[in-house]
């Protein structure tokens, strides 16, 4: 049961970094550092204090930088690769029990597709946003995005299969969205 929760923990923290990239670092080093995660012998560094002022400086720049609408299109081109990186180590930092070429396999398929689908759509959000709005939106849903990495690594963390639950609804509902924006009225193809 231990390696379960681990795992849905790390699909949760990956999740959160298809947000944002640092904000679920920053909190999971927190969050060891205080007792209330345990990283993998090999991450243990997440909660070191270089690593933890580094978290923060990082995640205050990615944070400010998606508040500038040009910008944050800019950083979407290094952003979705990166988010994919973010997930898979983040997953790999947190599932414990299972053998490394597993927990590396799992961590590369789970931990790095759960961020690249969130930061899909993080992206074409932006782009409905900028299309509809001309960027004057940008701004709320960067606030939004910001919500969703916090709020969605301290639920992971606090409430792994909560998370996980919430993270299964949206995207069933997200997926059901898209197939219907794309089949057009009355469900005829586009």
């Amino acid at each position: 049961m231990e390696t379960l929760l681990s795992v849905v923990l790390g699909i949760g923290l990956s999740a959160a970094c298809g947000f944002r990239i640092f904000v679920p670092f920053l909190v999971a080093g927190v969050a060891a550092r205080t007792g209330h995660l345990t990283l993998g012998p090999s991450f243990a560094w997440m909660a070191t204090t270089p690593a933890l002022v580094a978290f923060s400086v990082a995640t205050v720049l990615e944070v400010a930088a998606y508040y500038i609408p040009w910008l944050d299109h800019v950083l979407d081109l290094i952003a979705s690769p990166a988010a994919i990186v973010a997930g898979v180590i983040m997953t790999a930092s947190v599932v414990t029990g299972l053998d490394p070429m597993l927990r590396w396999s799992l961590a590369l398929i789970a931990g790095g597709g759960i961020a690249a689908t969130v930061q899909a759509l993080t992206v074409g959000t932006r782009k409905a946003s900028l299309l509809t709005t001309g960027g004057l939106a940008n701004p709320v849903v960067s606030t939004a995005e910001l919500g969703g990495s916090v709020g969605l690594a301290v639920l992971a963390i606090a409430v792994p299969l909560l998370a996980f639950a919430l993270i299964v609804w949206a995207l069933f509902f997200g997926v059901r969205f898209v197939v219907r924006r794309l089949r057009g009225p009355r469900g005829a193809a586009v």
